[in-house]
């Protein structure tokens, strides 16, 4: 796979299919369907698994694209949410991750990449698409919350929200740190 084989769609409705292929039968990370930063954890634990599934669908049948979608060919082969930071309730309830000052951001929440296709780039990849998505819907800041593993290596799988590496390569620099594995990365996309 070469990066100019993949082609990078807003998740629209029509691709909810795809979507739902790449998240697999649990459903993404445990039954999440990428309804983790969506909810409080009291409704996501309530709806987890088949829930999360509807609520995701709805999610995208809603108008705007909550993310974008990675094809190798036909294949879905990597996720990453994407939306005004707002839409993630459990952002505004983080101490680690609440909010750094006033301005209206949006937020990258979390990725999901097959096994096939991780450690090829596509993290980098798709945050550059998220900051021309953001930009087209009128956004001026992309915020991300990646992993700074304190230790190596770190397993892939677990880090959802991105390596620090890979918000780095793709031109976010560290606003916060309120935990030494956590920081707030940003990429100014219009002069404020």
């Amino acid at each position: 796979m070469s990066e100019k084989d993949i082609i990078i769609h807003a998740a629209t409705a029509d691709r909810w299919p795809d979507f739902e292929d790449l998240m697999g039968k649990k459903g993404g990370y445990g039954g999440c369907w990428c309804m983790t930063w969506r909810l409080t954890n009291k409704s996501f634990d309530a709806q987890k698994g088949e829930g999360n599934r509807l609520a995701m669908k709805k999610t995208f049948e809603l108008g705007r694209p909550p993310g974008l979608l990675a094809y190798d060919g036909s294949q879905a082969v990597a996720w990453c949410s994407v939306a005004p930071r707002t839409d993630f309730t459990r952002l505004e309830a983080s101490r680690v991750l609440k909010p750094v000052d006033e301005r209206d951001v949006w937020s990258v929440s979390c990725f999901l990449i097959r096994k096939s296709h991780r450690k090829t780039g596509l993290t980098v990849a798709l945050l550059k698409a998220a900051c021309e998505f953001v930009r087209e819907q009128g956004g001026d800041v992309l915020e991300g919350y990646p992993i700074a593993p304190n230790k190596k290596p770190y397993p892939a799988v677990y880090a959802w929200t991105g390596f620090e590496a890979a918000f780095v390569r793709a031109g976010f620099t560290e606003v916060l740190r309120r935990s030494d594995t956590r920081p707030i990365m940003r990429k100014t996309l219009i002069a404020a």
